[in-house]
Parts: C-alpha cells; structure tokens; sequence
C-alpha cells in the first residue's frame, strides 16, 4: 500500500463560472503525448529507446513530456551501483502488459496491433513515434497546464497545476498525477557506449500524488482544476545524490488508471538565491592512491549566485606549488560543472595535499576547497606475488601493467576443483606500476599478496575482491636498500667532539667532505653501528655522503672542539 510522503498539500476545485484560470487554456485542444518508458541500468536495448523518445520530444518540445521509469530485472543494481528504482514503478508496469524491454506507453492507450500482449498499453519503442504523432491529432476533454519552484535555502519544491475541461469527460471522476523527475544524472548503462558515465534523462523519482494520483471529483464541460502542492525535496532517493538543477515536473490527468488524456511539462524557477556573484568549489574528486608524479585534478564547480559564471582564474596547489588556470564557460544559476585542470609535474609525498582556490566573490566561504591522497606503496626491483587458488580458478585472471599500460606480466586462469598456491617473481625496472586481479564471476577468491624482497608488502587481499581490483605500487629498480631506509640512517652525537657513531648503515660506504667540498676520510663496507674518529678534524660544518646498492642519501654534521 501506498503510504503518502510527509508534505503540505492545498487544493482547490472550483468552477470556471467563479474563478477564472491563470495559466491553463480554454480553448479546445489536441492532446499533449506522456510517454512513460520503462527501462533499466542493464538494457542493453534501453538507450535506443532513450534516443527515439528524446527525438519525438525534440520534434514537439511543448507537447510531449517523457517519464523514465526504472523497473524490472534490468534495474537491479548489482553491488556498487545506483538503484533508480522508485515505490510506483511495479504497480504502473503492472497494468501495461510489458513482456519486453525498452516498451512504453503512449497516454496509457491501447494501440491493437502494436501491443506487447493484446489488449495492453506497452508498445516496443518502434511503434512510439508513430502513436505519438496520432494521440497529437485527437482531441482532448481537458487541458492540463502546470507550473514550479524551488526555494533552495529549504529545498522546498511549490508545484502549481491547473486543469480545465472543455468538454466531458468519458469517466465521472478523474486521478491528478504530479511526477518529479531528474536528469543528468552520471551512472552505468549496458549498452550507448558510455559505460558507467551515461547520462540518464527524465528519471521518475517520486509521486507526489501518490500512485495513482488525487480525485478530481467534477470532470463535466467548464469545470476548472487548481492544485498547489508543496513538496521538501530530499538529499537523495535510495542513496542517488538529488540536484536541484537537474528537476523537472510532469503534470497528466488520468480517466482511471489507464487513459492519459494529456499532461504538461514544466522545470522549475528557483529562489532564495541572495547573491548576485557566488561560485562555490562543491568537490575535489577524490584522488586514489598513486605513485604517478603528473596530476591533473577535476573540480565541481556550482553557482549559487543569481547572475551566470563565464570565467574564473582557478588558482590549485600541489604540495605547495602553485599553479592557475583560466576556465571560461557558462554555468547557469544553481547549475554545476566538472572541470579537470591542466595535467601539472609535482613531488610526490607519503601524504600529498591539494587546494583549490576560487577568486573573491560576494560569499568567499565556499571558495576552496583541500584534498588529500597517499602516494602507492614503493618497492624493490624484485616482487613476489603469492596467489591462492580455490575451486574456481578458471574465474581468475591477474595482471601486472607497467606506467604506458602494457600488461608485462599476467596469468589465468587456472583449472577447476584444484586448490593450489601460484608463486610468480617479477623483475620490475624503476617505474610506475598497476596490478589487476579479476574474477569474472564477480565473487573474489584467493588471498593474494605482492612483496619485494626486502620484505614491504606492496598489495595484499584477503580475496574480497568482488570481480576485481586495481592497486599502483612502484619500485626503485634496485635490489636490497630502499630509500627509505637509507634515510632512515642516523648520526649522533651532531655536533660531536670526539667520536661519530653512525647507525643503521650496514654494508654501506662512507665519504667525508668539508663545506669546500675537500675529500676528508673515505671508508667501505661498514659495520650497522660505526664509529669514526673526529677528534683530529678541525671544528666546522662536514657532509657525510653513504651509498649503498647505487642509492646515495648526504647526512650533515657539526664538530665542536
């Protein structure tokens, strides 16, 4: 049963002998077409439908209003993606017939011949056009005109509906239908080409009548419908971000159930905007972990103020630097757009910081905006990765990509019914790296675990990996002594007087050099925790230079006599 969401809702049935009309017509008119696609994320077929329903819109822009309704086996989501499913989907689909997808319904009519079953409403998207063009051609007992807001300090959306009969109705008493829509809204899509960033249109995300709209108790001749309703507009449906930009309000009459004699279409204006110039950095796209050292950030920006953006110098650093880029565009009130910024060299860190900064405005609150992102784990030349196989290897792919995206090493998949340990030793040159783990079954596996040979653990799964990860790590090109550990050698004392100790340095070499540069004292191979004898250098400032397996880190010291 439907439950009605919590709003305010005032309406009021009079006849056009006391109040006259605002917005509506009066005249006798043809009907206005409401198609409502059913369609789902896993369609393939669904995008075409998409196209030949925009393109009738397109051909009749005031007179076609298309609703998207996610329903079916094709819309349900798998893990990870957005569910477009609404309360009203199963009960409308119900009453059509469907037995394929995409199908639709043109004003809920019957069309013999073209219907998926006889006797039903839903027609495939071939048939769509030419149904549109014949309901355009047939007059309607009632015209529906329909009109909207959004104060967008309080997310209020203010619906205004108007109906006004101009002759009988075939059916005493008529069903008031107000659906909410989004557009624009980025998600996946099995077939269109776009992959996860199709752009889906005209999606039905509530009723605000209900399911089957309200009562209109008089449908005679001369009879005038006027209905305001006010709806709060949620953060979200079902987890999918809403955008108050992206709205949109189909307003149709029904006989019952079935039997749309037309309907109207309107987006909705927008107040409570109190700023005439306001940009405002909504988000930095998250930035995953990395060890590449070229970045290009992408950046939503969104105005909030009254007047259009048409140029911005966006200033971002990097780990400090600076950098500044001229975007030029336009971006309309409460509308956003995502910017990617010029690709830019920086130095990576363990912890790498990015801001953005937007010139001053009238509001220089929502002007910058910071992320951070881990730099990938760095290694040796020599990686060990150990793969445990359960029942299902024939599932299992794996891949090992060096920075152009060439996959140098790879493996999968592997028999059936045979659980084993899959022990694999990459020589790896100083570079950028990406290892893939796939399951086609999209269920995971084995744990799998990548180490260099001095021990650092480069990536590891406990086989939670659904149908698969991607992971970057990068190595030195060198076997033994990362950099790390290099520089994780300590002098103390410093300043010293008499001797020096050096730790940490096992098997490394040692060069002394006063602040000119001079060679002072040279020595190979010491021990992890040396000594050297300064009691004879003069007192100063000293450069002590340690490699080891071609890695070279310089450590300064102080004597003091």
């Amino acid at each position: 049963m439907f439950k009605k969401l919590s709003l305010s809702l005032f309406f009021a049935l009079f006849a056009c002998a006391t109040y006259a009309q605002t917005i509506v017509s009066t005249s006798p008119q043809d009907q206005n077409v409401v198609l409502e696609e059913f369609t789902g994320i896993h369609c393939p077929y669904c995008p075409d439908g998409h196209a030949i329903a925009k393109s009738i819109q397109d051909a009749h822009p005031d007179r076609v209003s298309l609703i998207n309704i996610h329903v079916g086996g094709y819309a349900v989501p798998s893990s990870g993606e957005p569910d477009f499913r609404t309360p009203y989907g199963s009960a409308i689909v119900g009453q059509t017939g469907l037995t394929g997808y995409p199908s639709g319904t043109i004003n809920r009519h019957v069309f013999p011949g073209r219907e998926n079953t006889p006797g039903g409403t839903a027609i495939y998207r071939n048939f769509w056009a030419q149904s549109s063009n014949e309901t355009m051609a047939i007059g309607s007992a009632v015209n529906v005109a329909v009109e909207a807001s959004i104060e967008v300090t309080t997310n209020v959306l203010t619906v205004h509906v108007e109906g006004y009969y101009t002759s009988n109705s075939p059916q005493s008493t008529n069903l008031l239908n107000v659906a909410l829509l989004q557009n624009n809204t980025k998600g996946p899509q099995t077939g269109g080409g776009a992959g996860n960033n199709y752009n889906h249109m005209h999606r039905l995300v509530e009723m605000i009548t209900g399911q089957w709209g309200e009562v209109i108790n008089t449908t005679t001749a001369n009879t005038f419908v006027d209905r305001t309703y006010t709806y709060p507009i949620p953060a979200d449906y079902n987890g999918v971000p809403t955008e108050l930009a992206d709205m949109e309000v189909v307003a149709y009459i029904t006989n019952t159930h079935q039997e749309t004699p037309s309907g109207n279409r309107a987006y909705p204006s927008y107040t409570g905007l109190t700023n005439a110039n306001d940009a405002n950095v909504r988000s930095i796209t998250e930035i995953p972990t990395t060890c590449k050292t070229n970045l290009a950030p992408e950046i939503n920006i969104q105005n909030l103020g009254q007047n259009p953006l048409t140029s911005l110098a966006i200033d971002y650093t990097i780990n400090g630097e600076d950098h500044t880029y001229n975007w030029s565009g336009t971006i309309l009130s409460l509308h956003s757009e995502t910017v990617e910024l010029p690709e830019v060299p920086y130095t990576i860190q363990g912890t790498n910081t990015v801001v953005v900064t937007l010139p001053n405005d009238d509001n220089n609150s929502n002007n910058s905006a910071t992320t951070t992102f881990a730099q990938a784990p760095r290694g040796t030349s020599m990686v060990t990765m150990e793969l445990h196989i359960d029942n299902n290897g024939a599932q299992t792919r794996w891949y090992v990509y060096d920075s152009n995206g060439t996959a140098i090493y790879h493996g999968g998949p592997y028999p059936n019914n045979s659980p084993q340990i899959i022990t694999e030793v990459f020589d790896l040159p100083a570079d950028c790296y990406e290892f893939r783990i796939l399951d086609t079954a999209s269920n995971g596996g084995g744990e799998i675990t990548l180490t260099d040979n001095q021990g650092t653990q480069l990536y590891h799964t406990n086989g939670n990996y659904g149908n698969g990860e991607r992971s970057p790590f990068s190595s030195n090109g060198l076997l033994g002594v990362t950099q790390n550990q290099l520089d994780n050698i300590s002098l103390y004392p410093n300043p010293a007087s008499t001797t020096l100790n050096i730790n940490g340095a096992e098997n490394a070499n040692v060069q002394v050099f006063d602040i000119l540069g001079k060679l002072i004292l040279s020595q190979e191979n010491i021990s992890m925790d040396a000594q050297i004898n300064v009691s004879q250098f003069q007192t100063g400032t000293y450069f002590m230079k340690i490699s080891k397996d071609n890695l070279v880190t310089t450590k300064r010291f102080l004597i003091s006599q």
